[in-house]
Order: C-alpha cells, then sequence, then structure tokens
C-alpha cells in the first residue's frame, strides 16, 4: 500500500524546498504565441509584396535603366570592332559575348544582373564568363541595322515565338522569370526600349546569321 503519511523534511534545505509550490512545465505563454504568429504575418506580407504587380513594375524600370547602359558600352565597342558587336563562333549563353565588355568597355558587371532577381552583385571590373547574367542577347546584330531586337530580360526559351506566344515566364516561375510573372524588357539596335507583358506584343523573330542566347539556367 502507498504509504498516505506527510513527507518528513530532515534539514533546512529539504524543509525549504518542501514549502515551496512545485512549477509547472515549460509552455508558451499567450503573449509568446502571439509575438511567433505575428512574426509569421509579417514574413507573408513582405513575400508577397515582393512578388506583386507595383514593385515589379518599378524594378522594369532599373531594369531598363541597366539595359540602356549596356547599349552605351555596346556603341563604345562597335565603334572599335567597325560596327560589330560582341560575338564568339558557337556562343551557348549570353554570358559569352558579353563579357567582352567588362571591365574594358564598362567596369560595371552589375548592370547585368536584373533587379527583379535575388541574384547576387557581380563583382565590378572583372569578367563574368564563369558567372551568370540575367539577359538574353541576340548575337550577330550590327547596331546600324534599323530597330531590331538587340537584348531582352531571359526567355522562356531560344526560339522565334510569334506574336501573342510567351516570351517570359506566365506563371512566375522559371525560365524567364526576371520580373516574376509580369513581363520584361525589350532593348533594340536604336537604343530604343520598351516593356511588356509575358506575351510577345509582336513576332520575336531574327534572320540567318544572328543567334538567340539566354543566359546559363
Amino acid at each position: 500500500m502507498k504509504d498516505l503519511r506527510p513527507k518528513r523534511c530532515g534539514s533546512v534545505q529539504q524543509r525549504c524546498s518542501c514549502l515551496q509550490p512545485s512549477r509547472p512545465a515549460a509552455a508558451f505563454s499567450l503573449i509568446e504565441l502571439f509575438v511567433v504568429v505575428g512574426l509569421l504575418l509579417v514574413m507573408v506580407v513582405m513575400y508577397h509584396t515582393y512578388e506583386s504587380r507595383a514593385p515589379q513594375q518599378e524594378q522594369k524600370k532599373v531594369c531598363q535603366k541597366n539595359l540602356q547602359k549596356i547599349y552605351v558600352a555596346l556603341q563604345i565597342y562597335a565603334n572599335d570592332h567597325d560596327g560589330a558587336l560582341p560575338a564568339v563562333p558557337g556562343a551557348q549563353t549570353s554570358e559569352e559575348p558579353l563579357s567582352a565588355l567588362v571591365p574594358r568597355y564598362t567596369v560595371d558587371a552589375g548592370l547585368f544582373i536584373c533587379p527583379g532577381t535575388k541574384r547576387s552583385r557581380l563583382p565590378d571590373g572583372e569578367s563574368f564568363a564563369k558567372r551568370r547574367i540575367s539577359y538574353a542577347y541576340f548575337m550577330g546584330r550590327r547596331l546600324t541595322e534599323a530597330k531590331a531586337l538587340l537584348m531582352t530580360d531571359q526567355q522562356v526559351n531560344t526560339l522565334p515565338k510569334k506574336e501573342g506566344e510567351p516570351v517570359f515566364s506566365r506563371t512566375g516561375k522559371p525560365p524567364g522569370n526576371n520580373h516574376r510573372k509580369y513581363g520584361g524588357n525589350y532593348l533594340f539596335t536604336d537604343g530604343s526600349l520598351e516593356m511588356s507583358s509575358a506575351t510577345a506584343p509582336f513576332p520575336v523573330v531574327w534572320p540567318e546569321g544572328v543567334v538567340l542566347l539566354n543566359p546559363k539556367p
């Protein structure tokens, strides 16, 4: 049978411990629970704000400024090469020819990373041939051509597109999602720029001798 007699405490220390009420097991308080839930809500709001249309539209404008500065570097390159633009025979990605611009024609390698992506900035003054950029490039063009596509945000693939077909990601998932599902920018040989949704506002085609190169996947 269980001994129901009151427990006797011997030493003074034992008597003190006997008089102290037992502490409940450690657990979250209601306030702590509210704090955790609040932090989770803030993280969700921040994520959806980043993914939403308005911030990406602003990023597309910053992206246009990047492309304008790259165009200046391409102009200087063309002046040094009898009107020809960067080209590498057999190139598979846009990094190969465009890396010729850094550091001789621009030291700002960060221009080649679209601000709509989460990629780290490239080191200034260093070739990015073995790194990864954000832009597609129509290799084989000349600046003397009438308004023709020269560069764009990364595309969903390197195939020609009819008007209305996806050029950039429609879902916000890679490839071609520099600006999530909110389209991208087009840079032309005359230096003009256009912003569009994910689908082609005009046929995206090119003649023989021109190759569309996407950045590394």
